[in-house]
């Protein structure tokens, strides 16, 4: 009996070895040494998830890359404010629907003035502006109403008027003289009237001029977007100061042409894109307006902001600029 049981006690020992062997083996491989992949990607799985523990300056964000996609916002309603003239020109009809494919948010776009898109960001009545007045932009930031603010892109105004160019400006390159010409001739200028980015361009370079323009029979003022000034310009025979890329997108409707451009730095026309301050007003979409900062800085976007409108009107209509800075384009 105590040989029976002297065997058995040695076949429990060698079983529980060979049972320890085979789990060390399906753990190491058959050869005893840990196994590895090579996938060719860093070892480190969430460095995408970095963040930092400050708020960015108003010119520089905080990530360079586009956070993942949010399928279900907490809030998925985004009031974008922005100038008439990115809409009129089709650029939002673009990254729009990127946009709300990208994250799941909802945008509702208000087509305005700088002026009052500024206006409603300092109420709290917009997530995010899409604006282009820097001496708006600049007193609403020092307000404390906005936060990352980056640039964008640029384009230049232009002054477009009849053929017939009764005021004769054509050929000539700086805009305060061509303003003085026009108002020398008493030609029709169309002023869009509206505290617009456009508009306070416009009243900068008639007081460079040293014209009081408002007032006088030849001015009139629309109080209307920057497509229905042109078009009121083109039905009353007469000139107005434009963005380029609304004065492309409605060129064939209007019959207008470009009687002075050129990169006189009064022509100069800047875009940034704002955050509202959530800190400042209770049921602003802080998340959402932080994801439309960073996806219009996004490479890809800039890309597509850089080619916008050669397909169509064989020339750019917005120069792609989040790399750069104020100073780079030596304005602002």
């Amino acid at each position: 009996m105590r040989l029976t049981s002297k065997r058995h006690n040695i076949f429990s020992v060698l079983l529980v070895i060979m049972l320890s062997l085979g789990l060390l083996t399906s753990l190491f491989g058959c050869n005893g040494t840990s196994e590895t992949v090579s996938t060719g990607q860093p070892t480190t799985v969430h460095s995408e998830l970095k963040t930092t523990s400050s708020e960015p300056t108003t010119t520089t964000p905080i990530e360079t890359t586009q956070p993942p996609a949010a399928t279900t916002p907490a809030i998925r309603e985004l009031i974008l404010a922005t100038t008439t003239s990115v809409q009129d020109s089709g650029l939002l009809d673009v990254l729009i629907p990127m946009f709300e494919q990208r994250t799941g948010y909802e945008v509702k776009t208000i087509a305005v003035g700088t002026g009052t898109a500024i206006a409603m960001g300092q109420r709290g009545e917009a997530d995010v502006l899409f604006v282009h007045d820097p001496s708006k932009e600049v007193p609403f930031m020092n307000s404390g109403a906005g936060m990352n603010r980056l640039l964008v892109a640029h384009n230049y105004f232009i002054i477009a008027g009849p053929a017939s160019d009764p005021a004769g400006i054509k050929g000539i390159t700086s805009v305060v003289d061509a303003f003085k010409k026009i108002a020398s001739k008493g030609a029709t200028f169309i002023s869009r009237g509206d505290a617009s980015g456009t508009n306070s361009r416009e009243l900068q370079i008639w007081k460079l001029a040293g014209i009081t323009a408002k007032g006088q029979s030849w001015y009139q003022e629309t109080g209307q977007g920057m497509g229905a000034t042109l078009a009121i310009a083109a039905e009353k025979n007469g000139y107005t100061l434009s963005d380029r890329g609304t004065y492309l997108a409605t060129k064939a409707t209007t019959g207008l042409q470009i009687l002075l451009e050129g990169t006189d730095s009064n022509l100069m026309n800047i875009y940034h894109v704002i955050q509202v301050n959530p800190a400042m007003f209770k049921n602003i979409n802080g998340p959402g307006g932080r994801a439309f900062v960073m996806f219009m800085i996004d490479p890809e976007i800039q890309a597509i902001i850089a080619s916008f409108g050669v397909d169509k009107y064989g020339e750019v209509l917005f120069f792609a600029d989040a790399d750069k800075t104020e100073a780079d384009l030596g304005s602002y």
